[in-house]
C-alpha cells in the first residue's frame, strides 16, 4: 500500500483525495485503478453538505504518459444525494480535485498539453504528433481545446483590416489585427461591411484603420469610424498598377509581333559576316505532306474557322483539349511557320549550322561534300548524308524557315517593368530594350510605372497628384483607368504614400492562417467572433455532395472509371472516410464534365470524342495522393 501511494504521488501529483487502488499493464497501456476517499461533499447548488451515497460508476480518463507508455485512469466515482427541501438538485457527482471535471475524459494537464499541441501543429498533424507522446486523440477533440480569446472593448488605436479564406472561393472571413503590437485583436464570421461597421461600433476607438482597396471595407468603416483615418495598402496600389501594366502589354502584343517579322524579314547587307541567318521561307506546296503537318494545317484552319464564329479563346481550348496559351498562338502565329515547326520540331545537330550553310548556299556553293568539310572544320561532328538532304531541299525550295525569335509574354514583360532596373541581368535589359523600340505605349507605360514605384517606395505622396495628371493626359489606356481609380480613393491612397503605416503586419497574420491546420470550436457562428484560426487542409475534403455510404460510393468510382483498374481495387481496400474523399472528387470531375458538354450544346454542335473534357486526369492524381495518405497514416 505504501508503493502505491509513493507512486501516486509520482504519477498523479496533482489529484487530492485519490486513492491508487491498482497499477496494471495492458497490452503496452499503464492502467490505474483508483477511487476517491472524500467522505463527504457539499452540493454545487446549494453547499448543502451531503453524506448519503447513491450510486458508484467508473471513469476512464487519459492522464500523462509514463515511461513512454499511455496511462489511463479507472476511477470509481460516486453519486450523492442532495438532502436540502428546496434545492433543485436531487444527486451530483463526487469531482478530484486537480484530476476530473464534468463531461471530461482525460486529465487538466494533458488537456493543457492537447492545446499546446493544437496551437503549434494544429489538426492532423497533431493528432499524429500526439500519438507519438503516448497521449493519442482525435483531430476534432485536440481542435476542440482551442478557445477564441476576450475582444477588448476598445480598438486599437491603429487597426488592420483585411480579409481570409475559410474556404477558397467559397467563404470568407475578416480578421482585425493591432499594427501597432501586431497582434490579432478579433476575426469576424464573413467580409461583409455591415459586419465590420458593427464591429467597429461595438469597439469605438479606431483613429487609423490600414485596410487594401476593397470598397466594401472603405463604406464600413466611413460609417461606423468617420473620423479614422484610411490608410491604403502599398503592396496592393503596386499590384493594381501591375496589372494595368500587363493589360497593355496585353492590348500590344500585335505591335510586338510585327516588329519581330519586320526584324526577321529585314535585308541583310552585304557586309554581313558569313554565319549572318537568311531566312527562307518555304512554299507550302512543295513541302512533303506528314500526319503531323497535316494536322497542324486542318487544326490551323478549324481554330480561325471558330474564332470567326465568336468563339472564345477559352471554348476553343476546350473544344481541342489544347492549352489557351496553344490556342492563342495558333491565332497569332502564320501558318508557314507553324507547319516549319511541326516539320523540324526535334532538335539536330545540324541546326546551328543552318544559318551558315543558307548563307553558302545563297553565295553560289551548293557542293553537299565541300560544305559539310566546312563545318566539320567548325565542329559539326554529325554525318554527311544530313547535310546532302539538307542542301537537297534548299535545291527543291523546301527547306524549313528558322523560326522567329519568341516573343515575351506580357506577364515576363511586367515582371521586367515593375522590378529595378538593376535587378535584371545583362540580357533581360536588352530584351525590355527592345520591347520599348517596338511599342512606344508600353515604353510609356515603363516609364510612368517605374515613376509611381519610386513614389510608393520612397513615401513621396506630396508629387502623386502631378503623377495623376500625368498618367491620365498620356498615359495608355490601361494606366489612365488606374490613375482614375486612385482619385475614387484618393485620401487613403494618399495617407498610404505618406504615413509608415500598412497592412504588412496583417497580411502576415493571413499567412499564418493559410499554413495553420487549427481552429476554434467555442461560440455561435452566427456571433462576430468567428473560428480563431483556419486552414484549407482541415476543409478541403469536405464533400461537396454528401455520400450515403462508402459501398455506393465505390460503385460510383467503378461505374466512372471503368478502365482504372488500379483505383477499383484500392477503392475496395478503402477504410469509409477515405473512399467517401475519393468519390467526392470524382463527382466533382463528372460535375465539370457535365457542364462542357451543356456548353457544347449550347454552341451548336453535338458533342463527340474530341469534345470531351481532359480524362480525369486531375482527378486521378488526387485519387493516388489520397490513396499515399491513406497508407501513410493509417486513415
Amino acid at each position: 500500500m505504501g508503493d502505491l501511494s509513493a507512486l501516486k504521488h509520482v504519477l498523479f501529483p496533482t489529484a487530492l483525495g485519490m486513492v491508487l487502488d491498482r497499477l496494471t499493464e495492458v497490452g503496452g497501456v499503464v492502467v490505474a485503478e483508483a477511487h476517491s476517499a472524500v467522505s463527504e461533499l457539499t452540493c454545487p447548488n446549494c453547499a448543502t453538505v451531503s453524506r448519503r451515497v447513491h450510486s458508484r460508476y467508473g471513469r476512464r480518463l487519459a492522464e500523462y504518459p509514463a515511461g513512454g507508455r499511455r496511462v489511463v485512469v479507472k476511477l470509481e466515482v460516486r453519486r450523492f444525494f442532495c438532502d436540502a427541501a428546496d434545492c433543485g438538485r436531487r444527486t451530483f457527482v463526487e469531482q478530484v480535485e486537480g484530476l476530473t471535471t464534468r463531461y471530461a475524459r482525460a486529465g487538466p494537464g494533458v488537456k493543457t498539453l492537447w492545446r499546446s499541441v493544437a496551437l503549434v501543429a494544429g489538426g492532423r498533424p497533431g493528432m499524429r504528433l500526439c500519438r507519438s507522446l503516448a497521449v493519442p486523440t482525435g483531430r476534432a477533440r485536440l481542435l476542440g481545446q482551442l478557445h477564441a480569446p476576450d475582444v477588448p472593448a476598445r480598438s486599437p488605436r491603429v487597426l488592420g483590416v483585411d480579409d481570409f479564406a475559410f474556404r477558397r472561393s467559397r467563404s470568407y472571413g475578416t480578421i482585425l489585427v493591432d499594427v501597432e503590437t501586431s497582434t490579432p485583436v478579433d476575426m469576424l464570421a464573413d467580409r461583409t461591411s455591415e459586419t465590420l461597421a458593427a464591429w467597429l461600433t461595438a469597439h469605438p476607438g479606431a483613429q487609423i484603420v490600414c485596410r487594401d482597396r476593397d470598397s466594401g471595407y472603405s463604406r464600413a468603416i466611413k460609417e461606423a469610424a468617420p473620423e479614422a483615418t484610411e490608410v491604403a495598402d502599398r503592396w496592393h496600389l503596386l499590384q493594381n498598377l501591375s496589372a494595368a501594366v500587363e493589360k497593355t502589354c496585353h492590348q500590344h502584343r500585335a505591335c510586338l509581333h510585327k516588329y519581330t517579322l519586320d526584324d526577321v524579314d529585314a535585308p541583310t547587307p552585304t557586309t554581313a559576316p558569313p554565319t549572318t541567318l537568311l531566312p527562307l521561307t518555304p512554299p507550302l506546296d512543295n513541302i512533303p505532306a506528314t500526319p503531323l503537318m497535316q494536322r497542324v494545317t486542318e487544326r490551323h484552319a478549324e481554330i480561325h474557322r471558330l474564332r470567326e464564329a465568336t468563339w472564345t479563346i477559352s471554348a476553343i481550348a476546350w473544344r481541342f483539349g489544347l492549352d489557351r496559351k496553344t490556342v492563342r498562338r495558333y491565332l497569332t502565329t502564320d501558318l508557314d511557320v507553324l507547319v516549319a515547326s511541326a516539320r523540324d520540331r526535334r532538335p539536330r545537330q545540324l541546326d546551328p549550322y543552318r544559318p551558315y550553310l543558307q548563307q553558302r548556299f545563297t553565295d553560289g556553293c551548293t557542293n553537299a561534300a565541300q560544305l559539310y568539310r566546312e563545318i566539320h572544320d567548325h565542329g559539326y561532328r554529325g554525318n554527311h548524308q544530313a547535310v546532302r538532304l539538307y542542301i537537297r531541299t534548299m535545291r527543291g525550295g523546301t527547306a524549313a524557315a528558322e523560326p522567329p525569335r519568341p516573343i515575351p509574354t506580357p506577364r515576363k514583360i511586367t515582371s521586367w517593368i515593375m522590378r529595378p532596373r538593376d535587378g535584371l541581368s545583362r540580357e533581360e535589359q536588352d530584351q525590355l530594350d527592345e520591347v520599348r523600340i517596338a511599342c512606344p505605349d508600353i515604353a510609356t507605360a515603363c516609364d510612368q510605372a517605374r515613376v509611381f514605384t519610386g513614389l510608393v517606395r520612397d513615401r513621396r505622396g506630396h508629387l502623386l497628384a502631378d503623377w495623376v495628371r500625368e498618367a491620365e493626359t498620356n498615359g495608355p489606356g490601361p494606366v489612365r483607368g488606374f490613375a482614375g481609380f486612385l482619385r475614387q480613393d484618393w485620401d487613403a491612397v494618399l495617407a498610404g504614400m505618406t504615413l509608415d503605416y500598412s497592412s504588412g503586419v496583417v497580411e502576415g497574420h493571413v499567412n499564418r492562417l493559410r499554413r495553420s491546420s487549427g481552429r476554434c470550436t467555442d461560440g455561435d457562428p452566427s456571433d462576430s467572433s468567428a473560428p480563431a484560426s483556419c486552414c484549407d487542409r482541415d476543409r478541403h475534403e469536405i464533400p461537396s455532395r454528401p455520400l450515403e455510404s462508402a459501398r455506393g460510393t465505390r460503385r460510383l468510382i467503378r461505374y466512372v472509371i471503368p478502365r482504372s483498374g488500379e483505383l477499383q481495387r484500392a477503392s475496395r481496400a478503402l477504410p469509409g472516410r477515405v473512399a467517401r474523399g475519393l468519390g467526392s472528387a470524382v463527382l466533382r470531375t463528372t460535375s465539370s464534365r457535365r457542364r462542357h458538354a451543356a456548353r457544347a450544346r449550347a454552341a451548336g454542335h453535338r458533342p463527340g470524342p474530341a469534345d470531351r473534357a481532359p480524362p480525369l486526369g486531375s482527378t486521378s492524381l488526387r485519387c493516388r495522393s489520397r490513396l499515399s495518405g491513406a497508407d501513410r497514416y493509417g486513415a
